[in-house]
């Protein structure tokens, strides 16, 4: 069985609405970070629900292009998103380093559960005081809906993610056919 990293800070029940509004996230809240190439990402903790060592995957046909397979987490079935494709990047072999971060996105009055593949998890933390930015539109690398804003760790650029946004209607259907029990 893989080894998990609880996070702390969150609580069950604060699991945001997909209705909300969109906002500038604040600095003070708690945010899993996590690497992804050369880049630190930020994502709030409320909607992670913990860190998984790699596994083998399963891999189911006619799979979407950035799901790397199925695993099995105490007995559910969760998929998991390459985020490097997400987002454009070739593939990379996994390392030590390497993680899977489970998320619960709500989706039709339910969370869906899903895993998202990461090159490296850092901490749990909440950003410098400097405040929080809102993503320039253009010359962005990475999609940009699904960037909540940019902040500050340890005076390093984040890139804060809306996991709600990072997968898109179709990937958030998979994963809830995918997971449900047969």
């Amino acid at each position: 069985m893989s080894a998990t990293l609880p996070v702390a800070g969150r609580t069950r029940d604060a699991v945001p609405s997909t209705t909300a509004t969109t906002s500038v996230p604040a600095s003070d809240r708690p945010y899993v970070t996590v690497g992804l190439d050369q880049e630190t990402f930020a994502l709030d903790v409320t909607h992670v629900r913990e860190v998984l060592d790699p596994q083998p995957f399963i891999r189911l046909p006619d799979m979407p292009p950035a799901m790397r397979g199925i695993i099995d987490v105490r007995g559910h079935g969760i998929p998991v998103f390459d985020l490097r494709m997400k987002f454009g990047l070739p593939p990379v072999e996994q390392t030590a380093h390497t993680r899977i971060v489970v998320f619960e996105i709500p989706r039709g009055g339910r969370p869906v559960t899903l895993g998202a593949l990461t090159d490296r998890v850092f901490e749990v933390t909440a950003l410098d005081e400097t405040g929080i930015e809102r993503p320039a539109e253009l010359g962005m690398r990475w999609r940009s809906e699904a960037v909540a804003g940019l902040g500050r760790r340890k005076g390093r650029l984040v890139i804060i993610l809306d996991v709600t946004r990072v997968f898109d209607f179709s990937e958030l259907s998979v994963a809830a056919c995918d997971a449900s029990p047969p």
